[in-house]
């Protein structure tokens, strides 16, 4: 309570330092028209009304404020957007005013934000960057070499729970899915397990990388509300962030010259996504990639898609287990489609429009990055009439969307049916469903993530019976969130599960 009580002063008193400044930066901007939103305190705005989960209550007050909001956050001007009408405009009408970040001091660690695919300003290196990762990480004819691993990788979840249903024993399928995306991603890229179903020691370093990184990159940073701060680093986010993310590009500086090693001692082939990166003399592709981008680009690559995609397959789970009419659907589909005996594989998804639309659903509801990842306006721009303010920080509330009544009829049902009788994708063109993003900035790993949510949840359902663990009753399952970087449960979804008999 007390290291609370000292961030805010220290937040008032150094805020206290530029008031002066601020009031004629306020008095600049009020001679435009912002647009609407709830009345900021002074100094501190509209911070404290964010709360734990920032995506409801911004949704709750563009019920009030409209589809465009502003908010003072400390010395930010935040712009809330809360319609695809506008989200288009935002993204992709004016994509060049809006394509760049505004960059969070924990990401400056190690400068990462130097070379970082995610928040790089959309200049020469980060056109190389996007680049490569289409036509070298993320693209189909990389995707296809590698499916097999993602394959064998899926086999062993299955496993797992074959063997969790010999014993009948319950167990976190959340843990279970994480482990195997990330053993599924950890192959793709460099072709080795870089986690383990009963971890050792060096897995469970690694998977505490990850999920720290995770949680710093969702945790609100005052020294981004008052820049002053930064220096000080009051809540310790950016020292974390150094630790966090130095560890991980050790571990995976590590394989990268442990690959190059093996290539100059011998013709190994891996055909992963390492292999595309270096040439046979195990050096980086230098016309295209120098090592240092190398060694920050992978680290960034690798840990975006594990925790997000773990999430969004825990929640369709979850789904299922409270509509189990819609388990039924799939698992029905499943059998007509693909057969008793058939293994899935992932040319196997445009076959299951079912599963499709439940996967569609889940990103409905449960948006992975609820609010995207924060935009920058480059220039002053009218918006719906309103002004728009250069620097400003533009949130996207794609969790908001997802849930507007005049979009979505029941939008707090699931109902996967709906997108049975219309066209939408995610893929960045329908901007009623964008979990992804959208335009320039469009996730770069949707087509792996695409291919690991619909390969894992159709084999898990094709191969057993599940159930909620201890008693648990679908009508009294806990559905709060956490936010961060990906909107996770904040109570581990603990199933069992009933071999099914095939042939």
């Amino acid at each position: 309570m007390d290291y609370q009580k000292l961030l805010i002063l220290i937040s008032f008193v150094s805020a206290s330092i530029l008031i002066l400044i601020l009031r004629k930066l306020n008095q600049t901007q009020n001679s435009t028209k912002l647009p609407p939103g709830p009345k900021p305190l002074p100094i501190i705005g509209n911070i404290l009304q964010l709360g734990k989960n920032p995506h409801r209550t911004l949704t709750n007050l563009s019920n009030i404020y409209g589809p465009i909001m502003t908010l003072k956050l400390g010395t930010l001007t935040t712009i809330v957007i809360s319609s695809p009408q506008l989200a288009k405009q935002v993204l992709h009408e004016n994509s060049q005013i809006f394509s760049n970040r505004t960059v969070p001091h924990a990401i400056h660690a190690l400068d990462h934000n130097k070379f970082s695919l995610g928040w790089l300003p959309t200049l020469a290196l980060w056109k190389k960057l996007r680049k490569i990762c289409a036509t070298k990480v993320f693209s189909t004819k990389m995707l296809d070499s590698t499916k097999n691993i993602r394959q064998q990788k899926l086999q062993v979840l299955l496993d797992y729970v074959k063997e969790k249903c010999n014993k009948g024993e319950a167990f976190d399928i959340g843990e279970a899915v994480f482990t195997t995306v990330l053993n599924s991603v950890s192959n793709t890229f460099f072709s080795m397990d870089l986690a383990h179903s009963t971890p050792d020691e060096k897995s469970q370093v690694f998977e505490n990388i990850l999920r720290g990184l995770s949680e710093l990159s969702g945790t609100s940073n005052i020294a981004d509300f008052f820049p002053i701060l930064r220096p000080l680093d009051p809540q310790r986010l950016y020292a974390k962030m150094a630790i966090h993310l130095g560890s991980l590009c050790e571990i995976i500086g590590g394989i990268i010259e442990e690959r190059r090693a093996s290539k100059i001692d011998s013709d190994q082939v891996c055909n992963d996504v390492l292999d595309s990166l270096l040439n046979n003399d195990g050096e980086t592709i230098f016309d295209q990639l120098s090592p240092k981008e190398m060694f920050h680009l992978l680290p960034d690559l690798f840990a975006a898609g594990i925790d997000t995609t773990s999430s969004t397959i825990e929640w369709i789970m979850v789904e299922l287990l409270r509509n189990p009419s819609n388990m039924t659907k799939a698992r029905t589909e499943l059998s007509k489609v693909i057969g008793k005996d058939e293994i899935i594989e992932e040319s196997d998804i445009f076959k299951l429009p079912f599963l499709q639309a439940v996967v569609k659903e889940t990103f409905r509801l449960h948006p992975p990055a609820p609010l995207l990842v924060p935009h920058k306006c480059d220039e002053s721009v009218n918006i719906l009439g309103f002004n728009v303010p250069k620097n400003a920080q533009v949130i996207v509330n794609v969790w908001a969307m997802g849930r507007d009544p005049t979009i979505w009829k029941n939008p707090n049902m699931f109902m996967p049916e709906r997108f049975l009788e219309c066209d939408i994708n995610y893929k960045g063109n329908h901007f009623e469903l964008i979990p992804f993003g959208a335009g320039k900035r469009i996730c770069p790993g949707l087509s792996l993530a695409h291919r690991n949510v619909h390969l894992i949840v159709a084999s898990l359902l094709h191969n057993f019976e599940w159930i909620l663990a201890d008693g648990l009753k679908s009508e009294h399952m806990n559905m709060e969130e956490r936010f961060g970087l990906s909107l996770k449960r904040v109570q581990p979804l603990r199933v069992q599960v009933t071999s099914i008999k095939h042939g």
